[in-house]
């Protein structure tokens, strides 16, 4: 029996099922190992689907191909894509109640350390630009743009940036898209994992009493709400049909663009989620879905993402993986993270947990948010990563253009 006008077999999709609850299963398991108090946690999910991807993606493209025609990539990215929507939604309804008093209260604290973040970054990626184009010697103009592509890739990889992955692929050109692709592919492995340990890390070594912590942070983002006098009526009794009603108008906004520049899915879905959490209520309509329906729904989309971005970047790691490239994305990745703690910490002297949710906001890590989120013990968290992720991906996609202009 076949599927999809006769492209794949049920067979084929059962291979993908397969294959993705098992990694899942695999994933939750590793990532739950603990050393010295500290775990990957869903992150575990990341390494085992990267695993896979390495060994066995050549075994699952046999069973999505047909005709000819490979359907591997289009469903890892359905795949990516289903998670990002679940879990990016789910933030922003959780982020919501708080997000908008907590953002006039620090909104030039979370522009500019989104700013400080970013911009760190791309002048780490500079440096590494300069570096290699010294160790090897270039002078003509391909190797030239070989090495650029390469390094901007990078950069896009250790800060886990899709929007700025997408827009140096286009600002380079189709001869060098490929190469942007390999770069984002190596340093997006330690880009997930660094900001996910930092998270769990920093908690330790300042010594946090995360009681005292989220304490702190309530008392930081206490908003004052409206409620509705009357009788509250839900569509459904999980709060699905508010859920998905903001993720559809969230992919609608994505789907815009303004020069190379757009909101993407991500962006979107968060935009609009956080204004479905603010308001919460429409007339007597509930539009705010359960608090139990959000945590299921975060933890599902992020294992989801994790796993196609995991099964996609694994099946070129090794071929393509050189020592320098991987260590060009630890420096990416750390130099941005240990600065934008820092100034949050002695310069605006942000909270523990608002510090943390900014940075992972920053680094646009989705994971190392469902990290912060377990470490914190408290969904509001995620307030300080909404605020201060447009910020980010504002930045991080025209930092990756200059680059790419100015080398």
């Amino acid at each position: 029996m076949t599927l999809f006008g006769g492209i794949l077999s049920i067979h084929a999709v059962t291979f993908l099922m397969f294959s993705i609850f098992s990694i899942a299963a695999v994933g939750y398991a590793f990532g739950r190992i603990e050393v010295k108090g500290i775990e990957l946690g869903t992150a575990g999910v990341f390494i085992i689907a990267l695993i896979y991807g390495c060994f066995l993606y050549r075994v699952l493209d046999a069973q999505l191909t047909a005709a000819g025609t490979s359907y591997t990539a289009s469903a890892l990215k359905i795949i990516e894509n289903m998670g990002l929507v679940l879990f990016v939604s789910s933030v922003g309804f959780i982020a919501g109640p708080n997000f908008f008093d907590n953002l006039k209260k620090n909104f030039k604290s979370y522009v500019v350390l989104g700013l400080v973040i970013i911009v760190s970054g791309g002048l780490a990626c500079a440096l590494c630009i300069i570096l290699e184009r010294k160790l090897t010697g270039a002078a003509d103009a391909e190797s030239l743009s070989h090495i650029t592509s390469m390094l901007v890739g990078i950069l896009a990889g250790a800060l886990t940036s899709t929007p700025a992955f997408s827009a140096s692929k286009e600002a380079v050109g189709a001869d060098f898209e490929s190469i942007v692709a390999v770069g984002y592919g190596i340093a997006y492995l330690f880009g997930v994992i660094g900001v996910v340990l930092f998270v769990q890390v920093i908690p330790k070594l300042v010594h946090a009493d995360m009681a005292a912590e989220r304490e702190r942070l309530v008392a930081a983002a206490q908003a004052e709400h409206k409620e509705y006098a009357g009788k509250t009526v839900d569509i459904d009794s999980f709060g699905f049909f508010p859920f998905v009603a903001a993720a559809t108008i969230g992919i609608f906004i994505g789907s815009f663009k303004f020069g190379s520049f757009s909101l993407t899915t991500t962006g979107g879905c968060l935009l609009s989620a956080l204004v479905f959490g603010h308001f919460r209520h429409i007339g007597p309509v509930s539009i705010m879905p359960k608090g139990g329906t959000l945590k299921v729904c975060r933890e599902l989309g992020l294992a989801l993402f994790l796993i196609g971005a995991g099964i996609s970047g694994g099946a070129n790691f090794v071929e393509h993986f050189k020592p320098i490239y991987f260590l060009y994305g630890v420096i990416m990745t750390l130099l941005p993270l240990i600065l934008g703690y820092l100034f949050a910490r002695f310069v605006l002297r942000l909270c523990l947990l608002n510090n943390l949710g900014s940075i992972t906001g920053g680094m646009t890590s989705t994971p190392a948010l469902g990290t912060l989120i377990h470490v914190a013990g408290t969904e509001d968290a995620a307030a300080a990563y909404a605020a201060t992720y447009p910020i980010a991906l504002i930045s991080v996609v025209l930092v990756s253009q200059i680059l790419i202009i100015v080398f």
